[in-house]
């Protein structure tokens, strides 16, 4: 008889082969046909993953959701139902991987992240989109999760305007961050333009710039942030109310890489 405890322990301790044969090499009384049997039997779901880690999480008013995704490198399998050529971040190219678009709770200390939700991306089943996934799933967050957390990070490939007025309505604060090709318009008299044609002075380098983002009905605060090397990265708020300056604004984009740090340790 093998338990899911049993299985979940063997994931966590071998470090290369993670095949039926090996853990019945290495489990006695176990073979690799009780091993199989099990995985076809049982089944993980988001449900089950948020019983496992609600006592676990640090849950205030301060604490943030982060959405992004991830591909499980599955370059060498040939026989996996959901294995499929996608980009990979992590690679910066195509791989043959299984997709999953994660929600995940942070405190907003160091290594202090929780997986709450996930989706698996793979829309020859189902024909859903990744921002169909986080659109559910940002919806299941509110009716069912039942958190102190009203914020959520997510970077630019979220930030569609269907996403961004989900959230805007719900009544959550968002951070995320913009390709430069998108367009924004700081009055009408200027009109349209992309984020890389504006102009930051000095003190709206610091308090950032209330502009409107084309097809979004509401305005969102925007920050230029430069990095050492030179890289920019366009942040913007809803959260327009309150004293959002650049400082805070990098802070939420340094929370919403801890992400990438889970996703390494996943």
């Amino acid at each position: 008889m093998l338990h899911k405890k049993d299985y979940v322990e063997y994931l966590l301790s071998t470090p290369f082969n993670y095949t039926c044969t090996n853990m019945a090499d290495h489990k006695p009384n176990v073979s690799h046909d009780v091993v199989s049997d099990f995985l076809r039997r049982k089944h993980f779901t988001s449900t089950d993953l948020w019983k496992i880690v609600r006592p676990h999480i640090n849950d205030t008013e301060t604490s943030v959701i982060i959405a992004d995704d991830s591909v499980q490198d599955k370059r060498y399998s040939h026989f996996i139902e959901l294995v499929k050529n996608q980009y990979s971040g992590n690679e910066h190219g195509l791989v043959k991987g299984i997709c999953l678009v994660n929600f995940v709770h942070s405190s907003g200390q160091d290594n202090d992240f929780w997986p709450i939700n996930y989706r698996i991306y793979h829309p020859e089943a189902d024909g859903k989109t990744k921002n169909d996934h986080f659109q559910e799933m940002f919806l299941q967050l509110i009716s069912d999760k039942q958190l102190k957390a009203r914020t959520i990070l997510f970077d630019t490939w979220y930030a569609s305007v269907g996403n961004l007025k989900l959230i805007q309505r719900h009544g959550w604060t968002f951070f995320t961050t913009l390709k430069s090709n998108r367009m924004i318009s700081i009055s009408k008299e200027t009109g349209y333009q992309h984020l890389d044609e504006l102009v930051f002075d000095e003190q709206t380098l610091l308090s950032g710039l209330i502009v409107k983002l084309k097809e979004v009905p509401f305005m969102v605060k925007l920050f230029k942030i430069v990095a050492p090397n030179g890289d920019i990265d366009w942040v913007i708020t809803n959260d327009t109310d309150h004293a959002i300056d650049r400082e805070s604004a990098s802070g939420m984009n340094t929370i919403r890489w801890q992400i990438e740090v889970f996703h390494r340790g996943f």
